[in-house]
């Protein structure tokens, strides 16, 4: 805290900036105040008549927080945290708190430590949490799990708030002490949640172990529950899990305590054509939540729920990250101050070493046949909108005593190959509600382990999709009849372009179209795709270990009978 700053709160000395005309939103009272903002250094130094300086007429506007995303994987936007910044900041995004254990999957310790340091030449604030679960579960492959040495130095950095969601919840439940562990570092108690589906005894259980939040509730029922026990819940709307709406009726009939707003993976088209959090405001505002509430969920509670004092309010002594909005329906910024300024952006230098991640080893010709016979297969079926899947069974199809694809039943082949060590390991199973006739498509996001995940109809589609990803350095990739059909290189780890928004977004959309025009039905397709290869999302997932029934926890084997 400065003397000037003080002076210029008492009106001693004229302010940097002063901005005059505005409605200012008070988070604490849910009020809109006609008053000046008066900013020195960065932070409000008061509200109330002041001089500036500068003077800055915002009259018929409405002045409110920056906005904060409670929880998102910036490698998931397949951006470069540079490029991130440039996306997010228009729409009103002035902080994030980010789990990169997508990075941390791939280059280990290295890679975020790398990651944090980038993280200093960008106007937008990222905070960290520091991954928990790498990999994901025992029937993951990393490039190396993470040691409790490993999170213990993560936790030291200055930029680093806590510990990322405990993703193998069944291990904490259980009491596991390689996973309480991690809860209890002596470094930090502020502890982020990943429970999908879990409720009753086990849901206390995972409480007691000293978790805060949960972003993986899908219904009103299951968020009811976690939050009558005392868990923040963040409600997520992310490019494959749109749980925004089905949500909502928490925030309606129990008000906006204790809630918050989180994109977890959102992705470049949905970043371009629908925006970030001002996205979530809208639809929270369109289904009949009060404009203050959702702010409060966009900016104050966030801020609270991660100990981030200086953000989230308009206020004395609070960062001066200020949305100027001409409007409370649409919530599209027209101008956004970070820090009392408009944002300056630099580019961030990429070394090699974070390029050469993808290492699939050679792969012969046949490397993904299923050699039958088979009278019945478990088969993940896929659900719309939900990161969750359905563990079904079917009778497989057959030709010349292998187990094939069959698009006529909408029964399609999927594999995870392994990337970091050149081990030669695939799993190999089947998905269906997909809508895929012809081709194949790929993608070296994987979450969270970040293998390569391939699926199609064609055996030998799939395997020149892994073989394109080896050349190109890892992205998402689709061929048809042997041939490329689209491409995305995303050479930073096999998960992030170099390249602005704009060119990754065009690319992704061409993509899109193609595999739309194939018979895929889903929306965010390789989004979709890379889910399906988490350990820790029910019901039933495959990596390259092969098939995971993640109620019970255990690999299980393709066949039934």
């Amino acid at each position: 805290m400065s003397s000037r700053r003080l002076a210029v709160a008492r009106g001693d000395e004229p302010a940097d900036l002063v901005l005059t005309g505005g409605k200012v939103f008070s988070v604490f009272t849910k009020e809109w105040l006609e008053t000046d903002v008066a900013i020195v250094e960065g932070f409000v130094a008061g509200l109330g008549t002041y001089k500036g300086r500068e003077q800055l007429n915002v009259s018929g506007s409405y002045l409110v927080p920056g906005f904060i995303d409670a929880h998102v994987h910036i490698e998931s936007s397949k951006l470069m945290i540079d490029q991130f910044s440039r996306a997010v900041l228009p729409h009103g995004t002035t902080a994030v708190v980010a789990d990169p254990h997508e990075i941390a999957n791939v280059l280990g310790t290295d890679g975020v430590h790398w990651l944090l340091d980038a993280c200093e030449e960008v106007p937008l604030d990222v905070f960290v949490m520091a991954p928990s679960t790498v990999p994901a579960s025992p029937l993951e492959s990393p490039r190396r799990p993470f040691s409790p040495g490993d999170l213990a130095g993560l936790l030291r950095r200055h930029r680093t708030i806590g510990v990322a969601e405990m993703m193998n919840f069944p291990g904490v439940i259980a009491g596991l002490p390689s996973e309480l562990g991690k809860l209890t570092t002596t470094l930090t108690s502020h502890v982020d949640g990943h429970a999908p589906g879990v409720r009753g005894r086990a849901l206390n259980a995972y409480i007691a172990a000293g978790i805060g939040s949960d972003h993986e509730c899908s219904t009103y029922e299951e968020a009811l529950e976690k939050r009558r026990l005392g868990m923040w819940i963040m409600l997520r709307e992310g490019s494959a899990a749109r749980n925004l709406v089905d949500l909502l009726p928490l925030v309606l009939e129990r008000g906006p305590e204790r809630c918050m707003f989180c994109t977890d993976d959102r992705e470049p088209v949905f970043l371009v054509e629908e925006g970030h959090i001002d996205q979530m405001l809208r639809v929270a505002v369109e289904h009949g939540v009060s404009a203050e509430d959702a702010l409060v969920m966009a900016t104050l509670h966030p801020a609270e729920y991660h100990g981030l004092a200086h953000l989230g309010a308009i206020a004395p002594g609070f960062q001066a990250d200020i949305v100027v909005l001409d409007d409370l329906r649409t919530f599209r910024p027209k101008m956004v101050l970070k820090r009392g300024a408009e944002p300056v952006h630099r580019s961030i230098e990429i070394p090699e070493w974070v390029r050469q991640t993808v290492n699939v080893g050679p792969l012969a010709d046949g490397c993904f046949a299923v050699r039958g016979p088979a009278r019945h297969i478990r088969v993940m079926r896929v659900i719309p909108g939900q990161l969750v899947t359905g563990n079904e069974v079917m009778e497989p199809a057959a030709n010349d005593g292998l187990l094939v694809a069959d698009s006529s039943r909408d029964l399609v082949k999927i594999a995870v190959v392994e990337r970091h060590h050149a081990t030669g390991r695939i799993g190999v199973g089947f998905v269906t509600n997909v809508g895929l006739k012809k081709g194949a498509f790929a993608s070296t996001v994987a979450h969270d382990a970040h293998n390569v995940v391939v699926m199609g109809v064609d055996d030998a589609d799939m395997l020149a999709c892994v073989r394109r990803l080896a050349q190109i350095g890892g992205g998402v990739v689709v061929v048809e009849g042997g041939e490329v059909r689209g491409e995305v290189a995303l050479p930073v780890a096999g998960l992030m372009s170099d390249a602005p928004l704009a060119a990754v977004h065009e690319e992704l959309a061409g993509m899109e179209k193609v595999l739309r025009h194939n018979g895929v039905t889903w929306e965010a397709p390789f989004m979709c795709l890379s889910f399906l290869a988490l350990s820790v999302i029910p019901d039933l997932k495959i990596t390259d270990r092969g098939l995971v029934d993640v109620n019970r926890f255990e690999l299980v084997p393709l066949r039934v009978d």
